[in-house]
């Protein structure tokens, strides 16, 4: 299993209702059933679909993960240069004449494969132009669906939107949990927001499931164009931390959602997270992600793999049935390590009163003057001064300390000053913490797949990139 015996319990129970819709368009339980299983006897024993968001893709998705069978999905965004390689890789892993671990269940049956066995090839980002692999089992994701299930509040009665591509994670995911508890399912062709808002307007759309870019432009122009929201009762993000602009504007369009956040990773799943009732005020620049997921125990490790006493910073280590098996390829043996059962991917953090703190990845970690400081730390705290959109910062280097902090931030609307920067981060974040230089930037810096750069931050300052601006 993860998902395909649910599918067929709803499309014995309820065969028209409806399942999932895209563009507008239109499947119940039972044809959603019966395309998947028309497709299942040619299916091969490893897929790689790289298909745009349609019906097409929830079809080939069901078929391509029957029996015994795997699937890797591929973004069609993507270059085709990447694709292409990340296909040859897969082609080279399975062979079609070498043994595959598999028992020879493949079938032509829309049926779930054994639990333990693996059914889905994710795929990461890395350090070099081949995205890292993992695979995952069919059980691990039902513990995963069990689990976020009791932990979001979804039901049968929710009307999900995901306006982002299927073949993200996130959104990958979010459609096989649907199908897994029955709930109808809603995407988009591609990310537009009138199209997201018509859906919201016209659909009876109940929960959200989305990254904060998305949210902030969905809730600011909702809020501009006279969009209702009110019927919205959850919305999901992932990918970062959300930023007060964000939140407020999220929380004044969706006024009666429950807005969660959680920290997970590819490799990981759900590690832990929080819900934010409507009414309530979030703590803002904080580093406070939650307490863990149902059925996830969370230890901080030091490089040893020995526990520290709490509220002091380690790895942050998980140990639950949701971890994925490991790589295919690209581990350098850093990128997902065990400590006796206890799995990280190098993501530092501490334990206060059993909230998870967020800090970020070791490797982003900034000495300065023998004093650790994490960016993501300071980021969070400039995020909530008035007047920042969204800040960045980074260690430069510094003959006397080592490194020091240096901070860019977008503002908001209109100018911004170092004062007021400094005066926003004073109560906040400790002396030996706060940024000693400030630039204003006109976009923040960001790789081609669409994740912070603070090296490419420091890249512009250094060669005085038009885009940055010391503020004084």
């Amino acid at each position: 299993m993860p998902f395909l015996d649910k599918l067929q319990r709803w499309a014995d129970e309820r065969p028209d209702g409806t399942a999932v819709v895209v563009a507008g368009q239109r499947l119940d339980w039972a044809g959603l059933r019966d395309a998947a299983a028309d497709l299942v006897p040619e299916a091969p024993a490893v897929s790689v679909l790289r298909a745009d968001n349609s019906l097409a893709f929830a079809t080939e998705f069901a078929a391509a993960v029957a029996g015994e069978r795997q699937c890797a999905v591929l973004d069609p965004s993507w270059p085709q240069q990447l694709q292409d390689a990340i296909a040859g890789r897969i082609a080279a892993t399975f062979p079609p004449d070498a043994p595959t671990g598999l028992s020879g269940r493949l079938g032509e049956e829309l049926t779930d494969g054994p639990p333990a066995s693996p059914f889905l090839i994710g795929l990461t980002s890395g350090t070099t132009s081949v995205p890292k692999a993992f695979t995952r089992s069919r059980e691990s994701w039902r513990i995963s669906f069990d689990a976020s299930i009791e932990f979001f509040g979804l039901t049968s009665a929710d009307r999900t939107l995901v306006p982002g591509p299927l073949a993200a994670s996130l959104n990958l995911y979010a459609l096989a949990e649907c199908l897994y508890a029955g709930s109808e399912f809603h995407a988009l062709k591609q990310f537009d927001v009138g199209d997201a808002h018509a859906a919201v307007s016209h659909d009876g759309i109940t929960r959200l499931v989305l990254v904060p870019t998305m949210l902030r432009v969905l809730s600011e122009r909702g809020l501009a164009g006279g969009v209702d929201a009110s019927g919205i009762r959850s919305i999901v993000c992932a990918g970062s931390k959300l930023d007060a602009r964000t939140l407020e504007a999220a929380r004044r369009w969706a006024p009666n959602a429950t807005i969660f956040e959680y920290y997970g990773a590819s490799e990981l799943s759900f590690v832990a997270g929080a819900g934010l009732p409507p009414g309530q005020r979030p703590r803002l620049g904080g580093t406070g992600i939650g307490k863990p997921f149902p059925g996830v125990e969370i230890r901080i490790l030091d490089g040893a793999g020995a526990e520290v006493p709490e509220g002091s910073d380690g790895n942050i280590c998980v140990r639950s049935g949701m971890v994925s098996n490991g790589y295919l390829w690209g581990d350098d043996g850093q990128a997902l390590q065990s400590f006796d059962g206890w799995y990280t991917v190098g993501d530092q953090g501490y334990l206060s009163g059993g909230t998870l703190h967020l800090l970020g990845r070791r490797s982003d970690m900034i000495i300065t003057a023998g004093t650790n400081v994490y960016p993501h730390e300071v980021e969070l705290a400039l995020a909530s001064v008035p007047g920042v959109a969204s800040a960045v910062a980074a260690g430069l280097a510094d003959d006397l300390r080592g490194q020091r902090v240096v901070a860019a931030v977008v503002p908001s609307q209109g100018g911004i000053t170092a004062t007021q920067l400094k005066a926003g981060v004073e109560d906040v974040l400790a002396r030996n913490k706060r940024p000693l230089e400030y630039f204003a930037v006109t976009e923040l810096p960001l790789t081609d797949r669409g994740k912070l750069s603070r090296q490419l931050l420091l890249d512009w300052i250094t060669g005085t990139d038009p885009r940055v601006r010391r503020l004084g």
